[in-house]
């Protein structure tokens, strides 16, 4: 919870089993934003994971991709046809950042604002593009990176779930390498703690149980205007090769 609003529009779920993480944040009317974000982790968490679970052997990044696809597809419509057919719901929609971790590739998908980074070696790079008004104009050259970070309308997106009966996903693969630290997140965190920050505390050593208490810690002392949310995982590291050290013994 941030320090302003008296509920959680923010989901979450996790499937380490399968590599899954889904992250939203909702929007709308009173507890429509909360609805909206449930029902997007619930559907895409279990359905991918269900396909997921028979198929990951065999699976392809592509498939995987077109799997990814159809689930959010299938949240989608479930999430606009609620808020077609019941008033109190009247609205509602979600943003969404998902990965999925197969073998040597990270597959991430996104819609919205939420945000994908990865911590390597000491840079933290962000990896999705914020599908947002800011960053239209941001990318036509109408206002700067330092206006859009100063702005009032950080929070108006350009594409959600459920607000439309169709909605594009964006998918990309990363290649994954031993010790990458992956950060999901909602808008909650990276509309009050900077990329700096962020990338301090990633690279501080500590667990990741820590950190994560820490970046949600750091929001909410500047001033927790929003809900925060944050999904950690890190690749594990490559095991250390044990050097032979050959002794020679003179008399």
């Amino acid at each position: 919870m941030g320090r302003v609003r008296a509920n959680n529009e923010d989901a979450v779920v996790v499937d380490a089993a399968n590599g899954i993480a889904v992250l939203a944040d909702g929007m709308g009317g009173y507890n429509a934003g909360e609805v909206a974000s449930a029902l997007a982790v619930d559907l895409i968490g279990s359905e991918l994971g269900r396909w997921l679970g028979e198929a990951a052997a065999l699976a392809q990044p592509r498939d995987i991709r077109r799997a990814m696809e159809i689930c959010v597809d299938n949240a989608n419509r479930s999430i606009f046809e609620a808020a077609y057919t019941h008033d109190a719901y009247a609205g509602m929609g979600t943003t969404l950042v998902m990965t999925v971790l197969q073998r040597e590739t990270l597959l991430i998908g996104h819609v919205g604002d939420s945000r994908a980074y990865r911590y390597r070696e000491g840079l933290l790079q962000q990896l999705t593009r914020d599908h947002s008004l800011l960053q239209e104009q941001v990318d036509m050259g109408l206002i700067t990176e330092q206006e859009a970070a100063g702005s009032a309308n950080r929070n108006l997106v350009t594409r959600a779930l459920g607000v439309e009966d169709t909605v594009l996903l964006d998918v990309q693969e990363q290649a994954v390498e031993p010790g990458d630290l992956y950060l999901l997140c909602s808008d909650g965190l990276t509309d009050l703690v900077p990329d700096a920050d962020i990338a301090a505390i990633l690279g501080d050593g500590t667990p990741m149980e820590s950190q994560a208490q820490a970046l949600v810690a750091l929001a909410n002392g500047n001033g927790g205007r929003d809900n925060i949310s944050l999904v950690l995982c890190q690749v594990p590291k490559a095991p250390k090769k044990q050097g032979v050290i050959e002794k020679l013994l003179r008399k």
